[in-house]
């Protein structure tokens, strides 16, 4: 230790006296009032703030100081802000990383002592009108129950319906789904169906949403017959589903629970719909309550194009015990032109890797995703810059790799085969995708 001080010392020394002959000044180094702030306010400040899901604010200097260290760690090594999807393959409207410039600044200030600078420098800080991440909503949807969650034990989903008790037709441009208790909601999928739609006594749908046209899933993907039963008793569930949910309106899981629809789309919510509530629940060791929320923003207009969202799935998987690299293929064939606005890839906790491929009828193929490091803890929907336009006959492939070993720190069993299963010890292979179909149909009429 003596000798690296030393060492160090005799370098300030160097360079200080190479400075008097030279003329050279040292880089300033970058303040938080006059470089930094914007950055975060830019970047950082929409989930970095009181009541969101960061665990601390960079709204202030006297908040993000003690951070700097963290900051730059964060930075360096690009898990914030978070975004695994490959540059190589597609541009994204939501693309969240910093530029090579702002991580520099960010390193600099950081390494340089984290200055506050003049605070005549510092810009106003942003203002959010809500606690919404969207901004202030249209319209709040409320669980109309606190569901107690226990301390302990396992949990199948709970379905929780929701009158919204609209009197027309709604356009939706914006959701937001919101736990009460984030700490023990693994996700939550939001369904919607007209009242007058509904079937009385219809089947009760899949764990996700199930595929729907102009999607044509490959045959063999459902969980095999021969694949084990859960290895836990059954738990009695005291909130079933009553009939079927409808079509997707929207979902929450780790770092994903705000859906923008882009100018001139949007989702179509009935007159007298009934939103229905998927929602995971874990016990932490805490009893304690959850009344989940949802946020929407109409539409100013009639859209021009109506979008849906579908799923692509594949049950029918086995990923032994302690192997590293086990790759899962779902595969569909579109049967009619459509646009393609996002996708949102989903595993869980053994999931290390996504692809997405697109095959054209004319032999073409090429990489519409790619996510060579999938976190569970940040799911994300991918949503393109530029829309794809998918010919009928295009065949999608997702691809996820998993890691069932015991380099993978976030295996809860790296002894045990894991099979297709609700719960986060067991695995999934789904994807969503946000689409519109491009053939001629009636004009939007919902009013507004």
């Amino acid at each position: 230790m003596t000798r690296l001080i030393v060492a160090t010392a005799a370098v300030g020394v160097f360079a200080a006296v190479a400075s008097v002959h030279t003329g050279a000044q040292a880089p300033q180094v970058p303040t938080f009032s006059k470089e930094v702030a914007p950055i975060l306010y830019k970047n950082c400040t929409n989930c970095h703030r009181p009541g969101q899901i960061a665990p601390m604010s960079l709204l202030s200097y006297k908040e993000a100081r003690p951070w700097a260290k963290s900051i730059a760690t964060r930075v360096a090594n690009a898990t914030m802000p978070p975004w695994h999807a490959d540059p190589a393959h597609g541009e994204f409207v939501n693309d969240r990383r910093l530029t090579e410039n702002e991580k520099a600044t960010l390193l600099a200030w950081a390494s340089g002592g984290a200055p506050e600078g003049n605070v005549a420098e510092l810009p106003p800080a942003p203002t959010y009108p809500s606690e919404w991440l969207m901004g202030q909503p249209d319209a709040v949807f409320s669980m109309q129950e606190e569901y107690p969650i226990p301390a302990g034990g396992t949990l199948d989903y709970k379905w929780f319906e929701i009158p919204t008790n609209l009197g027309e037709d709604k356009w939706i441009q914006a959701v937001e789904v919101r736990p009460g208790e984030p700490a023990v909601v693994h996700h939550v999928i939001a369904y919607m169906r007209g009242e007058a739609a509904a079937a009385p006594g219809a089947g009760a749908p899949a764990a996700g949403p199930r595929p729907m046209p102009p999607l044509t899933p490959a045959a063999g993907m459902n969980r095999p017959a021969s694949a084990p039963k859960p290895d836990r008793e059954a738990v009695e569930n005291d909130r079933p589903v009553k009939r079927n949910p409808g079509a997707w309106l929207g979902g929450y899981a780790p770092g994903q629970a705000v859906r923008i629809y882009q100018a001139g789309t949007a989702l179509k919510m009935p007159a007298g719909a009934v939103i229905t509530l998927q929602i995971h629940y874990t016990a932490t060791g805490k009893a304690t309550r959850d009344r989940t929320r949802i946020a929407v923003k109409y539409a100013p207009a009639p859209p021009k194009t109506e979008v849906r969202v579908a799923a692509l799935q594949n049950q029918n998987f086995v990923l032994p015990a302690g192997t590293a690299d086990t790759r899962v293929d779902a595969e569909m064939t579109l049967n009619q032109d459509m646009t393609l606005w996002s996708l949102l890839p989903h595993t869980h906790v053994r999931g290390r890797k996504w692809e997405v491929t697109a095959t054209y009828p004319d032999g073409r193929s090429e990489v519409i995703l790619s996510v060579p490091k999938y976190d569970f803890n940040w799911q994300t929907d991918y949503i393109f810059k530029q829309p794809l336009q998918l010919p009928k006959g295009t065949k999608i492939r997702t691809s996820a790799w998993y890691d069932n070993s015991t380099a993978n720190k976030s295996n809860p069993d790296p002894n045990k085969d894991v099979y297709w299963g609700d719960q986060t010890w067991e695995e999934m292979q789904f994807t969503a995708f946000t689409f519109s179909l491009n053939a001629p149909t009636a004009p939007a009429t919902a009013g507004q």
